[in-house]
């Protein structure tokens, strides 16, 4: 078989769209391209694939190498695609059966030894993934956050080699089923501040209501203090708030399993550009707002 298909993700915004890698073989002069608006990264790829199969002792092939991420009109980041051109190599050249990858989804960046590195946007990934149906095998090391999505079949690998051995059959990759840590108590106690009845008075109200709160003072009146102290007296957060912020964070490589259900608190600095702030970029990605969703944004020497 000379043409294998396989899925994984691309990340655009707040959104985990599909994308199909179609890796087909022909003859002629050896030769590697990737098609379908791939970013510096991705096509960096093609040496990082090469030399990781080399190295788990399996066949590259000396062929006319073409490599398909659909749709053609999305723009592909990141070293994710990494795992899923290398599999889709191996099926194309017979070397691991192809029946199983339609199941699948892939996700990771090889290391030249065909270890699996770690990759951002699991979280928001693993969602879509298990909302059309299909397994996800990621690498080991983001399987605790995706394991956040509730009945997902999360497979996780170490390596190039453990992946091809379970579509080989020859050994399974266990699914991973793995509960969050304990949330971990906030370093500042709103019961830390002495004094300030008036101030803790209209943050306790503001609490309650989900209102916003602007407090006007001089330097050292404590505005930072009560405001880093805010999180710890809003409401636990729910299931659902929690998966919505924790994926939100996950797309920009910045959520850590220990602050499940920790409300998040972000305090850019006063000459943040409105790119950080809002998000965007060529790439886009989420700014600070989006960042403290379901959480507190402090803004420090706001100018009104």
């Amino acid at each position: 078989m000379s043409l294998a298909v396989l899925y994984s993700r691309a990340l655009n915004g707040m959104e985990a769209p599909l994308v199909t890698v179609e890796v087909h073989l022909a003859n002629g002069l050896p030769q590697f391209n990737i098609v379908g608006l791939p970013e510096t990264e991705v096509k960096e790829s093609k040496d990082r694939v090469r030399a990781a199969l080399l190295n788990a002792r399996f066949e590259f092939p000396a062929r006319r190498i073409t490599v398909n991420l659909a749709p053609a009109d999305l723009p592909k980041e990141s070293g994710r695609f990494d795992l899923p051109i290398a599999i889709g190599i191996l099926a194309a050249t017979g070397q691991i059966p192809a029946e199983a990858l339609k199941a699948y989804e892939f996700a990771g960046e090889l290391a030249l030894t065909g270890e699996l590195r770690p990759i951002r946007g699991a979280l928001a990934m693993t969602l879509k993934a298990h909302h059309d149906g299909r397994a996800f095998i990621l690498p080991e090391a983001n399987a605790p956050e995706a394991a956040l999505v509730a009945d997902a079949n999360i497979r996780s690998a170490r390596n190039l080699l453990d992946v091809c051995a379970h579509l080989a059959g020859r050994e399974s990759l266990p699914q991973f089923s793995g509960s969050p840590a304990p949330t971990r108590r906030d370093a500042s106690d709103f019961a830390e501040v002495k004094g300030q009845a008036q101030a803790k008075r209209a943050l306790e109200v503001a609490a309650a209501g989900g209102h916003s709160v602007l407090m006007l003072g001089p330097p050292g009146t404590g505005k930072t203090m009560l405001a880093s102290r805010f999180a710890g007296i809003l409401p636990e957060m729910t299931d659902e708030e929690a998966l919505e912020a924790a994926a939100v964070q996950s797309l920009s490589g910045g959520f850590r399993i220990e602050n499940w259900k920790r409300r998040p608190y972000r305090a850019p600095h006063h000459t943040a550009s409105g790119v950080a702030l809002v998000g965007g970029g060529s790439n886009p990605r989420p700014g600070e707002i989006s960042l403290a969703h379901h959480g507190v944004l402090f803004l420090d020497e706001l100018v009104i």
